[in-house]
């Protein structure tokens, strides 16, 4: 009746419960308050929190879970708290590589693949890691499976085909040993997700590392976080370089950039213009309370492309410290710590020789700092870098993280060659106690320093 006798009224009336209407996915309301980006609730204890990726095949000459476990106290006193386990299921054996098959291989998703133990080893770790106050994650490969998975044959409906109709390999990449699943349909959805919530719920898993997550539809990873925070919190990391993850899905998303950023730069190809490039972008697209993993090593890097050594040369030591206090949170792959110069065969054994080297002590100081400091915590629990200009701009990178609490200022000299360095601005005037050397120091605005080729300075407050 009001549209007909007042046309005008009606229009009025119509566009004032859109003003005041709570939008909605068919809302057209408008709004111009800021809303937080994230969505998803970090867990507690992720905040400060650094992560170590495990390698079960090599990590002990036994390969097991029950050999790993041993090592626990060892990975809790380097200063890690989430264990991230290479996929732990059986490996398929149709098309394997190697003698031994890639473990992201996956053929049975509610297995474990005997070459590391049972279910009940696998539980005693996890078992054994909480008892230290530590979390573990599994690696949970969703976009494909091995050959001879039992859906293959249980539901061929699954998965992709080729323009012959074949089940096909996921398509460019050398992946020869698996076949790809198809996310248009909603049965494998519910049993994906119903398998991630199995291992939290009856085995007691704290999370997943999503392999290739940026190949499986973003609204799946959705749902999967929504079941399995109703379980308990889980921490969840994707091997994935985009801002869309982290809305409702993932707590975490891979740094790839950064790697390749410091590589170019230890290799000369660079000069840390390229670096202000990353933490710009860095800071400006992703939203505050986002995680970004940092990471010197990993799986892929050490067995496909370099060892550390061979990835950040006599830059190696000033990239680490940068890891742990940049921004991000900095990933410790398996034998890293014990200064590992051999590419870890990825379809054989190959365990890690370990030994006490400098790196492992300088991982140690910088992952207690770490923990310790707030400025450097994750996300919005910890503090943004703030470039310190100085006067060798292109060689020597400084900057201050700063909150009512804590404060550091690093300095480091990614150059091969000795560098006089001044510094302006009013964010690094005061005491500080210097991380390596533990000596104090009371820096003014005349301050100066000198440093040797890729030397480094951590100044604490």
């Amino acid at each position: 009746m009001i549209r007909y006798l007042l046309p005008g009224l009606a229009v009025l009336l119509l566009a004032a419960c859109q003003d005041n209407a709570e939008p909605g996915p068919d809302s057209s309301a408008i709004t111009y308050e800021p809303r937080s980006y994230v969505k998803v609730e970090h867990p507690a204890w992720s905040r400060n929190a650094s992560i170590y990726q495990l390698n079960t095949r090599q990590f002990t000459e036994e390969g097991t879970f029950s050999a790993a476990q041993e090592q626990l106290p060892r990975i809790k006193a380097l200063g890690t708290d989430i264990i991230w386990l290479m996929p732990i299921h059986p490996i398929g054996e149709e098309n394997r590589k190697g003698k031994l098959g890639s473990p992201y291989s996956v053929k049975d998703y509610y297995g474990v693949n005997p070459e590391f133990g049972s279910l009940d080893d696998l539980r005693q770790f996890i078992d054994a890691a909480h008892a230290l106050d530590m979390y573990v994650i599994l690696d949970w490969v969703a976009n494909h499976t091995a050959w001879d998975n039992g859906m293959r044959y249980q539901h061929p409906e699954w998965y992709e085909r080729d323009h012959n109709g074949d089940f096909r390999p996921t398509p460019w990449w050398d992946w020869s040993d698996i076949i790809d699943l198809d996310y248009s349909k909603p049965g494998l959805r519910k049993y994906m997700t119903d398998a991630m919530v199995y291992w939290v719920e009856e085995v007691g898993v704290d999370g997943f590392r999503a392999d290739v997550a940026g190949f499986v539809p973003l609204d799946f990873w959705n749902t999967v976080r929504r079941r399995l925070d109703r379980v308990k919190p889980v921490f969840m990391l994707a091997e994935w370089e985009s801002r869309d993850l982290h809305e409702h899905a993932f707590d975490m998303t891979y740094a790839w950039s950064w790697w390749d950023t410091m590589h170019a730069i230890t290799h000369g190809k660079a000069d840390l213009g390229r670096l202000f490039t990353y933490y710009s972008w860095n800071e400006s697209a992703f939203p505050e309370d986002s995680y970004r993993m940092v990471f010197v090593s990993n799986h892929d890097k050490n067995s496909w492309e370099a060892t550390q050594y061979e990835a950040f040369g006599e830059g190696l030591e000033a990239t680490i410290v940068l890891s742990v206090v940049g921004e991000g949170m900095p990933l410790v792959y398996n034998g890293q710590e014990a200064g590992n110069r051999k590419r870890l065969e990825f379809f054989e054994k190959d365990p890690i020789e370990w030994k006490a080297d400098p790196i492992g002590d300088l991982y140690q100081q910088l992952l207690h700092l770490k923990k310790e400091n707030t400025a450097l915590w994750n996300g919005a629990a910890g503090a943004t870098m703030v470039r310190v200009p100085n006067s060798q701009p292109q060689q020597v990178f400084s900057f201050v993280r700063e909150n009512d609490r804590d404060k550091v200022f690093a300095v480091m000299n990614f150059s091969g060659k000795p560098r006089q360095v001044s510094f302006s601005d009013t964010l690094f005037p005061g005491a500080y106690t210097e991380l390596f050397s533990q000596q104090v120091v009371e820096l003014d605005k005349g301050f100066t320093l000198a440093l040797q080729p890729w030397e480094y300075r951590v100044y604490v407050r």
